[in-house]
């Protein structure tokens, strides 16, 4: 393992620790050299592990094709779902417990099979699919200033935070989710919507993608596994205090509510 690899994980760990953010790692490494940030996120991703959290699933990002331009990439990325990244639909988000935290409304779909082909196609993620529930997730970043392209979002875990599962769980064949429309609110103000369309025009894509790469790193899908396939609309960003609520039609409504900052009443 690099020398550049191994200060990227450092940087990153340290960052998440002290919950102060830290200088993007693009300059550790070649310009676009996505294979690294993996290794960097493997190898931050391992010694969370080893430390007793669990590996439930993953998420996967860059799906909106206005990012993609944005970041200068033609495919998504993914990240890690540990653990004590799950939150239940009535938990509130402690004050620091994030650094940089916004909000995206997602479809989640949990395995009942694994998903082993390096060519996986949407059939057989259907096949594959025990359920679907409308999610939340918090993204963050230990980047300061999001200041993020693809390297640095990659080796950071796809920006991952936390997230929020819906108490409504579908089988696939009683939602589709390109046709599911969606709404996320901030209180009762609107701050984001769009389609299932949006997520590489269907989510069900998107967790073909993930399927597919996962498997030509050795690392394929398992039953039981969680996917987040990636956000229906723009992030929202937070404040002390917020809480958000997203609805998608056909799936229901997930909820997420973040503490006061720490003294406020």
């Amino acid at each position: 393992m690099s020398t550049a690899v191994q200060k990227a994980a450092e940087l990153l760990a340290t960052a998440a620790a002290t919950g102060t953010p830290c200088p993007p790692v693009r300059d550790l490494f070649a310009d676009g050299d996505i294979d690294s940030a993996y290794d960097v996120q493997r190898l931050v991703t391992e010694r969370v592990l080893a430390t007793g959290d669990r590996l439930v699933g993953r998420k996967i990002g860059l799906t909106s094709p206005a990012v993609q331009r944005q970041l200068g990439v033609d495919q998504p990325d993914f990240g890690a779902l540990l653990a004590t990244m799950a939150l239940s639909g009535d938990a509130v988000v402690p004050a620091g417990r994030l650094l940089q935290p916004k909000v995206e409304a997602e479809i989640a779909l949990v395995l009942g099979a694994d998903l082993t082909s390096d060519d996986c196609t949407v059939a057989e993620v259907r096949a594959a699919t025990a359920s679907v529930s409308p999610a939340l997730e918090i993204v963050d970043s230990r980047i300061a200033d999001w200041d993020i392209t693809i390297v640095d979002t990659v080796a950071d875990n796809a920006s991952s935070g936390l997230f929020v599962l819906g108490g409504t769980s579908l089988s696939i064949g009683e939602v589709e989710p390109a046709d599911v429309a969606m709404q996320l609110y901030r209180g009762a103000e609107l701050v984001s919507e769009g389609t299932g369309r949006d997520c590489l025009g269907d989510p069900l894509n998107a967790a073909a993608w993930l399927a597919s790469t996962l498997a030509r790193r050795g690392d394929p899908l398992r039953a039981g596994d969680v996917i987040l396939t990636g956000a229906l609309g723009p992030m929202a960003a937070v404040a002390p205090g917020d809480v958000f609520t997203a609805q998608i039609s056909g799936l229901g409504s997930v909820r997420v509510s973040f503490a006061p900052e720490d003294g406020a009443s």
